[in-house]
């Protein structure tokens, strides 16, 4: 049986016995509807594979109805963070709820301490020059991305991504998947695969400079000197990450007028 995709209003949660739950339960429309600001990209088919990963756990109703109750709704903005903050996979997010990351009041905004912009720094760099990470194929990029499969040939045909062929399946990096997710922001105000050729060419020219200053040392027999080595080149890469923002900036200022 299809569900039905009810757009009414939360409705009250009834316990056994009748007695009415706190707060209010809300159809997976309503669910939908209430985070499409902060997450434009919602979808209901979404919030649906979220359920079937078994992240979610939703009451049903005896006709077959999903019912999400304020946590669920909670534990919910709480995944969607994590993989837009984070780009955490969900295997990752998974390990994080069961340790209780949906009970520590992510609506709020805390004061951060230093451990916790270095373990969220840490967190991140599931993108790394270190590793690759984890392997995705083309259909789990397509979910976890919301790209369109013509999109990511695109990427492919002009140099951006690279996929790994094994076993008759192509397999795509952590690297590659958060490339083709930023490819389909940018898709949406009409930059395509053909454009972020500059990127790429951009990126080579940096990648080969930043070698060429790092590498002696990148290529030494000494473990802990090219342990260091990478370290600094992780270091290098987001100081010149935030150079070219500035550049950006600069030149863009003059579009923008007086």
């Amino acid at each position: 049986m299809t569900e039905q995709v009810d757009q009414s209003p939360a409705i009250g949660l009834r316990r056994p016995g009748g007695s009415r739950a706190r707060g209010k339960a809300m159809t997976i429309g309503s669910v939908c509807k209430s985070l499409a600001q902060e997450f434009p990209d919602i979808t209901i088919s979404k919030i649906r594979y979220l359920e079937d990963q078994k992240l979610l756990t939703p009451r049903r109703t005896p006709g077959g109805y999903r019912l999400y109750s304020a946590e669920d709704v909670q534990r919910l903005r709480t995944i969607l963070r994590l993989q837009r903050d984070e780009f955490l996979p969900l295997r990752i997010i998974r390990s994080e709820l069961a340790g209780g990351a949906d009970r520590e009041g992510r609506d709020q905004v805390p004061q951060e301490s230093e451990a916790d912009i270095e373990t969220r720094r840490r967190r991140r760099a599931s993108v790394s020059v270190r590793e690759s990470g984890a392997l995705f194929s083309l259909e789990e990029v397509v979910e976890e991305t919301r790209a369109e499969p013509k999109m990511i040939a695109e990427l492919e045909e002009f140099g951006v991504i690279k996929g790994d062929p094994r076993g008759g399946t192509v397999y795509y990096d952590e690297t590659d998947r958060e490339i083709v997710r930023t490819a389909a922001q940018l898709a949406r105000y009409g930059v395509g695969g053909r454009n972020l050729r500059a990127f790429r060419t951009s990126a080579d020219r940096e990648a080969a400079l930043l070698q060429q200053i790092l590498a002696p040392a990148l290529r030494s027999h000494n473990a802990e000197r090219r342990r260091e080595a990478v370290e600094t080149l992780e270091n290098l890469a987001a100081v010149t990450t935030h150079l070219k923002h500035l550049l950006l900036i600069r030149d863009l200022r003059r579009f923008a007028g007086p």
